[in-house]
């Protein structure tokens, strides 16, 4: 029987090609969004899965009050670790200290890498289930070894013997490899770790860390935990509230710093805060664009459904022969669910191979690794399951509505599909154009969004900048000899050092002070090391007072504020005033425009730039704009080469960091673009076949009006007004729909566009435009035929 079935629908899907054609394309293309959203979306719902004790890693956070705003960190004090065991080591398997995923330079033989890397305590190899190549998990309880990834083994040793060889680290430091690990999946927290050393060698390599007179109020590490299997994480997390509380000293009471734990699985998807409390993350991403895969695979099903019901005329006669012969219902009802199944399967073998075709170009736009899991059982299933659930989808209102029709009238011709019959395949082609115009406003609105944070005065200038860190003792105690090399040289107009690159938050210090301070009120602010030529270097914008200079001997004292930070501090004539840092006096020099630092989209944080400390660990160069960028960073490299022997010279231009601040924002862009040029593009393809289908059916009135002197433009107009009719109708629900939506998705950013206007105009003078372009292909095709051509059979 079902072979049977399909052999008819075969037959009817070659009889109406031009039918067939339309709803395999639209149903290609649907399938197609919903298998790459789908891979994206199992992408980002896998984050982090692949560890074995992945239900148990867990993150030691902590939220601080600052001036009434709870601030949500993952940053620690570096005994937060020890703390947590000494009092609850019982509630966990495994504590772990660690530093930051950071670029390092590793030597082999005189020859340097960079490699991405950090420094953790050795229950890291068993928290992380780490998959050994050579050497044991063990390897990380030598002060002096490191493991390496099998990428960074290979790297380094080829096909030799990785285990026992000797590297050195940031060129100062011998490290031994005790073992190499097999890469770590790419969409996980730790993908991009090429080695691990060991906790205890961060502490040796920076002994200051030890001498720290007050070690709880600093947080510049992280703390990692496994709970033990009897543990529940939220009694676990409220037992160790108040650990650092405890600890700090009395006016550090005050920030109320309260501990807790975050689950590995809520990382990734789950990892924005609003003064304290979690806002989600990229979650929202997962549900957006979730929605978008199944609302544009539901209209190729509206497609179906739309051009299956307007041909029911042609069926009518099928239908009534069929059921006068004997046919039941629900074996009509089949056949139609065969049809729709069979384009179905068409339509997701084209949209395999429209993915393998587009997946390389997705994935850059996307920022990911994905492939096509054709080795997996699981991804048959589910292209089943698709096949299916979009066969019965867009067979459902067909089969029924088709199946329906009675044998008498039709064969007697009284039959007649009448007015109503148009209702359901009108209000579908309004869902389609409402769901593509949705799309096409929030696009147009995340790109506004982006454009604005990137027209937003940033106070210095970010061209030509480049800076490169210190990353060996011989930059570190060459400075100065290197920047008058650098200058000598002619590629660089100014260099400085400072604590951070200018387009970062590095550190953020309390316990400022100055006169008029109001009570209750918590000097917190962004605080950056500099040498006297930083400004000259980036160019700031001094409002007031001065820069800093070599000539004022009194500069080591001195500090230079943003106006932000003039304006928390309630300065009326900040020059020449004082603030302190933990009872030490700074003079205030000067004043400079608020340079944006942090996030484009998120309020100027108060900074202050300190002489005091003598600068940092960031190389920050002006290139000389007389010259070529190529030519003056060789010239560059010669002269770190020189004074940095076998190591590579390593930079980034501040503007290219800085652009990749809106990665984030452009990728919902780029994605919602594409995917709204392809639900526009499956709604006209509808609108084509409905306007086919409707010329064909109105061909002999169409030849009548033309005898009876209709112009072109009359008939055009006659054959497009209901259409232009449900257009209308779509953008009147959409254009609120998606205002509402996207005002809501603004309101997450504290510095943002509006909506305004002409973008909303312009959507809907965009969609009518292509909407009626749609239909006129068709609609002056039929006007102009010769009447004598539509009316020869009569």
């Amino acid at each position: 029987m079902i072979r049977n079935y399909l052999k008819i629908a075969w037959r009817n899907l070659l009889k109406n090609k031009t039918f067939s054609l339309i709803n395999i394309a639209g149903l290609s293309i649907g399938m197609a969004v919903a298998l790459m959203i789908g891979l994206w979306l199992r992408d980002e719902l896998t984050y982090n899965k692949n560890f074995e004790h992945y239900d148990r890693i867990v993150q030691v956070m902590q939220h601080q009050t600052f001036n009434g705003v709870t601030n949500t960190q993952t940053a620690n004090p570096w005994l937060m670790a020890e703390a947590i065991r000494e009092k609850y080591g019982s509630d966990f398997k495994h504590i772990v200290q660690a530093g930051w995923n950071d670029g390092y330079v590793l030597s082999h033989d005189g020859k340097g890498q960079t490699r991405v890397g950090t420094f953790f305590e050795p229950g890291i190899t068993e928290m992380l289930s780490l998959e050994m190549i050579t050497g044991t998990r063990d390897g990380l309880k030598d002060v002096n070894s490191i493991l390496l990834s099998e990428t960074s083994a290979q790297a380094f040793f080829g096909d030799k013997e990785a285990l026992g060889q000797i590297l050195k680290l940031n060129n100062q430091m011998p490290v031994k490899v005790t073992g190499v690990y097999k890469d770590l999946p790419e969409n996980s927290e730790f993908g991009n770790l090429q080695f691990i050393c060991p906790w205890s060698l961060f502490l040796n390599i920076n002994p200051w860390i030890r001498e720290m007179d007050n070690p709880w109020r600093s947080n510049f590490t992280q703390t990692y935990a496994q709970l033990a299997d009897h543990a529940d994480l939220a009694t676990v997390s409220a037992k160790i509230r108040n650990v650092k509380l405890e600890k700090v000293r009395e006016e550090e009471k005050a920030f109320n710093a309260q501990v807790f734990l975050w689950p590995m699985a809520n990382w990734h998807l789950y990892g924005e805060w609003k003064n304290g409390k979690n806002i989600g993350g990229r979650i929202s991403s997962v549900w957006l664009f979730g929605t978008i895969g199944i609302f544009v695979l539901l209209l190729a099903c509206i497609n179906f459904m739309n051009l299956s019901t307007a041909r029911s005329e042609k069926r009518a006669r099928e239908v009534g022969i069929r059921k006068a012969v004997g046919s039941h219902r629900t074996q009509l009802i089949m056949q139609f669910f065969c049809e729709s199944t069979l384009l179905a399967c068409f339509g997701f073998v084209l949209s395999v191979a429209l993915v393998q075709a587009a997946l390389p170009a997705f994935n850059t736009v996307a920022g990911k690794h994905m492939s096509m899991p054709f080795g997996e059982p699981v991804f048959w299933l589910a292209g089943v399951a698709i096949i299916l659930l979009t066969g019965l989808l867009a067979g459902s209102y067909p089969a029924l509505y088709l199946s329906s029709f009675q044998p008498v009238k039709v064969l007697k011709g009284t039959f007649k599909a009448g007015r109503n019959a148009a209702i359901p395949r009108k209000a579908l082609v309004v869902l389609q154009f409402t769901v593509s115009v949705v799309l096409i406003i929030g696009t147009i609105i995340v790109f506004k969004q982006i454009r604005h944070a990137q027209d937003r005065p940033v106070s210095y200038n970010r061209e030509g900048l480049v800076y490169t860190f210190m990353s060996t003792n011989e930059l570190r105690s060459h400075y100065d000899v290197i920047r008058n090399d650098a200058m000598a040289s002619g590629a660089v107009t100014e260099v400085a050092n400072a604590s951070g690159p200018p387009n970062n938050v590095q550190m953020i210090n309390n316990g400022y002070t100055w006169e008029g301070m109001a009570p209750g009120a918590q000097g917190n602010f962004a605080a950056v090391d500099v040498s006297h030529d930083y400004g000259k270097a980036v160019q700031w914008q001094v409002v007031q007072g001065r820069d800093f200079s070599k000539q004022f001997a009194s500069d080591s004292n001195g500090v230079v504020l943003n106006e932000s930070a003039v304006a928390f501090m309630q300065l009326k004539d900040p020059i020449g005033k004082t603030i302190k840092k933990d009872g030490k006096p700074y003079i205030i020099v000067g004043v400079v425009k608020d340079i944006l630092m942090g996030s484009p989209y998120t309020p100027i944080f108060r900074t202050i730039w300190h002489i005091d400390g003598g600068g940092g660990n960031v190389f920050l160069m002006r290139l000389n704009p007389d010259k070529p960028t190529a030519e003056s960073l060789k010239k560059l490299e010669a002269v770190f080469a020189k004074h940095n022997p076998g190591m590579p010279f390593m930079y980034d231009f501040v503007d290219a960091q800085y652009k990749l601040k809106f990665v984030s924002e452009q990728r919902i862009g780029q994605l919602s673009a594409y995917f709204a040029v392809l639900a526009i593009f499956i709604s006209c393809l509808g609108l084509f076949g409905m306007a086919s289908f409707m010329a064909e059916q109105r061909t002999k009135e169409i030849g009548v009006r033309k005898v009876m002197g209709a112009s072109v433009f009359s008939l055009w107009r006659l054959m497009s007004a209901d259409f232009a009719a449900l257009v209308l109708i779509a953008l009147a629900i959409a254009v609120p729909v998606g205002w509402f939506g996207m005002q809501r998705w603004l309101n997450s950013y504290e510095y943002r566009t509006d909506i305004s206007w002409w973008t909303i105009a312009l959507t809907c003078i965009g969609a009518m435009s292509i909407a009626l372009f749609t239909i006129s292909t068709q609609s002056i095709r039929a006007a102009m035929t010769d009447p004598v051509k539509s009316l020869r059979s009569e």
